[in-house]
């Protein structure tokens, strides 16, 4: 009988790593992001860090930013040991300032690279009431942070990926664009001329290859929604008015993320998807 062949030290270990990392890119499969570089704003919490989150253990390297150094640098750390491994760095921004978007870009190829990905989640909403009793300044912040902003940085990133020939926008909009409201309208304005925005950014992008789409969200149970569904009135409404009998959650949304990242969506651009629970459907 042919005896085994003698196994250097270590052999069986780094042959149980090569499996375990094969294992995990056939599970990624058609969502496999391996060697990409994703950039995200609106990322210390909520929604932006599980899209984050999600794109990471799709094998994707992300930079995270926010306002709050401090809260960034606590997603980080979660993330990266959930992952196993260092691939999510923090970098503090005011999304909602050109210069703070320039320095964030900047950052984002010293530390990872090209851009390959990028998901504007960054929003603000000053004013709950009547657009009529709106002021100038909450009036222009809103529609400078959720709208002209994310035409700052689609144009930072746009060089990446059209030197690539490739490349995946993504903004998060709102259900508040598809009707008007008496206390959000300035918002809803804002996302609707957001909606706008990623259609023009498909059309002339497109033909570089680079990709644009909208996420439109319901209610989610962030703190940024919390006047929404905190209340017994918003739990009335989740079980009565949402189909699927419940407000979302910021998980609901890195399947979302994950696929519009990937080549999985790799013939969709310029569409606004809703994540409602079914309150939004389309005629």
């Amino acid at each position: 009988m042919r005896a085994a062949p003698l196994q250097p030290p270590g052999a069986r270990v780094a042959c149980s790593k090569g499996r375990d990392m094969k294992d995990q890119q056939m599970e990624r499969g058609l969502f496999d992001l391996t060697g990409k570089v994703a950039l995200l704003t609106g990322a210390s919490r909520g929604m932006g860090r599980q899209m984050a989150e999600a794109l990471a253990r799709q094998g994707a390297t992300v930079v995270i930013s926010a306002r709050k150094q401090d809260q960034l640098d606590a997603a980080a750390a979660e993330i990266n040991a959930a992952i196993g491994e260092t691939r999510v760095y923090a970098v503090a921004a005011n999304a909602g300032r050109k210069e703070d978007l320039e320095r964030l870009v900047e950052e984002t190829h010293r530390l990872a690279g090209p851009i390959d990905i990028v998901i504007g989640n960054a929003g603000v909403n000053p004013h709950y009431g009547p657009i009529g009793e709106i002021p100038d300044d909450a009036y222009n912040k809103i529609m400078q942070t959720n709208v002209q902003s994310n035409l700052w940085l689609a144009r930072l990133v746009a060089p990446d990926m059209a030197a690539k020939g490739s490349g995946s926008m993504i903004f998060t909009a709102s259900v508040g664009a598809l009707k008007p409201s008496p206390t959000l309208g300035t918002y809803g304005m804002s996302k609707l001329a957001l909606i706008g925005l990623v259609r023009n950014l498909a059309l002339e992008y497109g033909p570089q290859g680079i990709r644009a789409n909208a996420i439109c969200p319901g209610v989610v149970k962030t703190e940024f929604a919390r006047a929404l569904w905190d209340s017994e009135a918003g739990e009335e409404r989740a079980r009565t008015q949402v189909p699927l009998r419940r407000f979302g959650q910021p998980e609901d949304f890195a399947g979302v993320a994950v696929f519009l990242a990937s080549d999985a969506s790799s013939y969709m651009t310029g569409q606004a998807l809703t994540l409602c629970g079914g309150t939004n459907m389309w005629s």
